[in-house]
């Protein structure tokens, strides 16, 4: 039971910090439920689908190659995942209209990355004991917030422009990119020294998401309310 709570404080300690930045119009709690609970689950599903494909249409078969680290990292792992988020913000989320505001893109892609991270963070967890809990409480939980709200700054604007393909795609490319030199870094750690870099790439996507959040608090709708 101490381990199940350990797994979930984290997400929930974002999830908390995340809603408490929309200061200007609050979502309706039902789709912020359903959202997170879409990826708990569905998203799961998804990256488990794509796991599969890719798996067996790209095959690593030297795990000390650095070149098929990087695809490991980039395409199996971080386009797998970050795209099984994407897809639910995008068709179920987005065109919500209490989607209605830009910072609603990071609302909702968190709420999706942070029930990913809850799943993923629980199976680690029990598996891995307090150690691992404590390790991923300030490491891949936190990157799992990073990547939604990068990925939901530029839905959020996408929303609301003309050029709304270029910039949901350039949301999924930029989460993937973050999440997939986050991995790289840690799956080449037979370089000595090499994981420093997953660390600098994290702190990076958190002074980027703080950024994000802070534009889209200046650009809501509801403002002047």
């Amino acid at each position: 039971m101490n381990l199940l709570l350990l797994a979930i404080a984290p997400v929930f300690a974002i999830l908390l910090y995340i809603y408490v930045q929309d200061k200007h119009e609050k979502e309706p709690h039902r789709l912020l439920i359903s959202s997170f609970l879409f990826g708990a689950i569905v998203s799961i599903i998804i990256v488990f689908v794509l796991f599969f494909f890719t798996g067996r249409l790209i095959p690593i078969t030297d795990k000390f190659s650095v070149w098929e680290q990087f695809i490991q990292a980039f395409i199996v792992v971080a386009l797998s995942e970050e795209f099984s988020k994407y897809v639910i913000v995008k068709y179920y989320a987005q065109p919500k209209k209490a989607f209605n505001e830009p910072y609603d893109g990071i609302i909702y892609a968190v709420m999706v990355s942070m029930g990913f991270a809850c799943t993923e963070n629980i199976m680690y967890v029990i598996d891995g004991g307090y150690e691992t809990a404590l390790l991923r409480a300030f490491t891949a939980v936190p990157a799992h917030a990073t990547f939604g709200v990068l990925m939901g700054y530029y839905m959020g604007k996408a929303k609301f422009s003309n050029n709304r393909l270029v910039l949901n795609l350039t949301g999924l490319l930029l989460a993937t990119i973050f999440h997939g030199a986050y991995d790289f870094f840690l799956f080449i750690n037979f370089i000595p020294g090499i994981s420093i870099g997953a660390f600098i790439s994290l702190i990076i996507g958190i002074l980027l998401s703080r950024k994000a959040i802070k534009r889209h608090q200046e650009d809501s709708n509801f403002k002047s309310l």
